[in-house]
């Protein structure tokens, strides 16, 4: 006979599971709830046991002698009354909101549904079977691990690179990396990747989604799966489907070891966070967790509470006005920074949890919370700053502290090297750092995140090979993706042997990511634009976990990756790129000229009528690498060579007059985009012309200053 348990009335906090060396501490906020049992797993074997105690909104419990390995799970009792906004059945296993750890499979059943799946009540009619069969398990941790001398590398905003990233399809089919450990976190901690970054010069990893996230039912029986990972179901729990060492729990100390071996090489570490919504989806969606725990409490419902808003598109929205919920984000936040070691986040759909009501409001409490706590408030946040619903496209609109993903930026480039009209005037306020969008509220250029592609849309490679999307293997007859993607494919659409159209695209290429380094702000790179990564024309490959997605590495445009390398380290090299502030258009102190200056092709100074040209596409700015404002961390004056970049978007060359000779004694070539290595010695002098070939451009570095 199985001896009873001893079960301790225990803490109401922290929230989760706690293990102390001698037992283990559960609390559960539940408010609306009349009762809850926890449920240990051992194999096949469920032991339920009712929480004793109650404190405000939070049921708790302390069992001696239960340590880390140990499965459990949560049974909520309560009403269920969709048209009253609850949603309890018993019935129904789910998973702690502050697991640190799952283990197993979620198998899709109807089981894991609240009500009778097919009944033609819908959701009013409660169903009756139990769901812990296919639901996966929460796993008690151990939290101790030998973090050594790790010291997160706190790149200044202004030196950063961002490089966006998933972690199976950046090492899949990496082939220096053992075949027993791609796709995994351990993969994205070996030496040949590291290496890889470093030597590339990326300074940040971005990764998509590792919170545990749900594969849809209606993917998996279409043969796919949520491949990018946007639909959490646990902010502290890494997803254990990355994991190398599959046993329970091991995924933790996995992620670890990824941070610390990146941190050792001077990389940061940034999340992708969806704290938008949850995998649990609208009224007939699943019930794995905070739906059956308190499902009035966690989203945001309607005035008919059997129903949510969604301003995701996902079918729900986590209801960030509620403290309980915020407590949720913050806790989990900090939980990733200071156990986990994370330098940043990037919040996915981040104007959802900007609403109050209804508005977006940037004042909300989410934002005012963080700004005042001071751990999270000290890592890089960026934003998504865009949802679905109605004003909630707010790109520059976020408060100080914050970096936004510049959707306008990405716009704007994409439209100006394929040739649109009326462009000048936008691509002069991209290049130097959205001060229209930014320079407001005590912001700076690194405000601005500049990107041209991203997971979600067209790599940059198909960009210039595709005018139209092929989503067909997403098995929605291509209605889904992006439509308007500004891409242009230079003549033909998809891959062809026209040598005059690949070196078209490939000059393309080379014109989008010297605009990108050379832009003012953080330039973000996506993994594989690089070595001329392709999905075929698909531009929303969130369900393919295969070779649409993965990174072909056998396949690389070495040629390419070695132009990208050499670019980002001469961004590097030279801080005029890289402004921790704005520039004035003044004359820099005890000179006569001005940090910066626009040109004419003809050489003569651009006024207000020539910016207003819709035939132009050609222009040319001076950037003063004398006198930097502001000092650097030292106090000393940074400095740095002069430069003329010279733009030409139309289809033939265009023939540019330099700068007079104050600008400038000689200047010389260093990036060409007409051909891979069209740098030179050659000198030319003040008011000389230059031939700049159609749709490429041109770095010039002054080899003397005035």
């Amino acid at each position: 006979m199985k001896q009873k348990r001893e079960v301790y009335p225990g803490s109401p906090y922290p929230l989760g599971s706690t293990w102390d060396g001698a037992g283990t501490n559960f609390a559960l906020f539940a408010d609306n709830a009349i009762g809850v049992e926890l449920c240990l797993f051992e194999g096949d074997e469920e032991t339920r046991i009712a929480l004793p105690e109650r404190t405000h909104q939070i049921w708790h419990c302390y069992l001696p002698g239960v340590g880390p390995g140990q499965l459990y799970g949560y049974r909520c009792d309560g009403a269920y009354s969709p048209s009253d906004g609850h949603r309890y059945n018993r019935n129904k296993m789910l998973l702690d909101p502050y697991a640190k750890a799952v283990t197993g499979d979620l198998k899709w059943d109807d089981s894991l549904f609240g009500y009778l799946v097919g009944s033609d009540d819908e959701d009013f009619s409660m169903s009756d079977s139990d769901s812990a069969p296919n639901l996966q398990k929460c796993v008690v941790i151990d939290p101790s691990f030998d973090w050594g001398p790790d010291k997160k590398p706190g790149i200044p905003l202004h030196h950063s690179i961002i490089y966006e990233a998933h972690v199976k399809g950046f090492t899949f089919l990496y082939d220096e990396i053992p075949n027993d450990i791609r796709g995994t976190y351990k993969a994205l901690a070996h030496p040949a990747v590291v290496k890889y970054l470093k030597d590339l010069g990326i300074t940040s990893i971005e990764l998509l989604p590792i919170h545990h996230f749900v594969a849809d039912r209606n993917l998996q029986e279409k043969g796919l799966t949520n491949y990018w990972g946007y639909n959490s179901i646990g902010f502290f729990t890494p997803d254990p489907r990355y994991a190398s060492d599959k046993s329970p729990g091991a995924v933790v100390n996995e992620v670890k070891e990824m941070v610390k071996a990146l941190h050792a090489e001077g990389i940061e570490v940034i999340l992708d966070v969806v704290y938008n919504h949850t995998a649990e989806g609208n009224h007939l969606g699943p019930t794995l967790s905070f739906k059956g725990i308190d499902n009035k409490s966690y989203y945001r419902l309607m005035e008919d509470q059997r129903f949510y808003n969604d301003y995701t598109g996902t079918g729900n929205t986590l209801n960030a006005n509620l403290p309980n919920v915020l407590r949720l984000m913050m806790d989990s936040l900090r939980y990733w920074i200071m156990e986990m070691h994370i330098d940043g986040f990037r919040f996915d759909l981040a104007a959802t949890l900007a609403r109050e009501l209804h508005d977006v409001n940037r004042l909300s409490a989410f934002f005012d919370i963080i700004h005042q706590d001071p751990v999270i408030s000290q890592v890089k946040l960026i934003a998504e700053p865009w949802d679905i619903g109605e004003g909630g496209y707010q790109v520059g609109n976020f408060p100080p502290g914050w970096l936004e993903w510049n959707g306008k930026y990405r716009d704007c480039i994409r439209d100006f090297w394929r040739g649109s009209d009326s462009m000048l005037g936008e691509f002069a306020l991209r290049l130097t750092g959205s001060p229209d969008l930014y320079a407001g509220d005590y912001r700076s250029p690194t405000a601005s995140v500049n990107f041209i592609t991203a997971h979600d849309g067209f790599t940059l490679h198909d960009l210039v090979s595709y005018n139209d999307k092929h989503n067909e293997d997403n098995g929605e007859d291509s209605k889904d993706g992006e439509n308007h993607n500004r891409s242009w494919n230079c003549g033909a659409e998809g891959e062809t042997d026209d040598p005059a159209i690949n070196s078209l695209r490939q000059k393309q290429l080379r014109n989008f990511f010297v605009t990108l380094f050379l832009s003012q702000g953080i330039p973000m790179l996506c993994a594989g634009d690089e070595i001329g990564r392709t999905q075929r024309g698909n531009n929303n490959a969130y369900c393919q976990d295969n070779e649409i997605s993965w990174i072909n590495w056998n396949n690389a445009d070495d040629d390419l990756m070695d132009f990208v390398r050499s670019l980002i380290h001469f961004r590097k090299e030279h801080p005029v790129f890289s402004r921790r502030k704005w520039f004035q258009g003044q004359p820099i102190k005890g000179r006569s000229i001005e940090d910066i200056k626009w040109f004419q092709p003809s050489g003569e100074e651009m006024t207000d009528e020539h910016w207003q040209h819709d035939y132009a596409k050609s222009l040319a700015v001076y950037l003063n690498g004398l006198g930097i404002h502001p000092a650097g961390p030292k106090g000393h004056t940074v400095a740095d060579n002069s430069f003329y970049l010279l733009f030409n978007a139309h289809d033939d060359f265009v023939e540019f007059v330099l700068p007079e000779r104050k600008y400038g004694h000689n200047w010389v070539v260093e990036i060409n985009t007409a051909c891979e290595s069209c740098s030179g010695s050659k000198q030319f002098q003040p008011e000389e012309k230059i031939k700049i070939e159609g749709r490429s451009m041109a770095v010039l570095k002054a080899t003397r200053s005035q």
